[in-house]
């Protein structure tokens, strides 16, 4: 499955589970795991944040030449 893929498989359960979307806002590693059965790598950590119809998150990822250096996790990123 691809980080994509399970990105727009994520966000569809949040919407359609409130446990799951309560619980992905606690602890979204666990909540994946338990979910999906994808073990996030050590080392990650995923924020969850949930946007309204006003409020909008921009989420800059990392530098194309930090990944390219491994200075970021080249194997988790949206």
């Amino acid at each position: 499955m691809s980080l994509e893929s399970l990105k727009v498989q994520i966000i569809k359960k949040a919407w359609e589970d409130a446990a799951f979307k309560a619980n992905l806002a606690k602890d979204p590693i666990g909540a994946i795991k338990e979910a999906f059965g994808i073990e996030i790598p050590a080392g990650v950590e995923l924020k969850v944040v949930e946007e309204s119809p006003t409020l909008y998150y921009l989420a800059i990822p990392p530098k194309p030449e930090d990944v390219a250096s491994g200075i970021s996790s080249p194997n988790f990123v949206w």
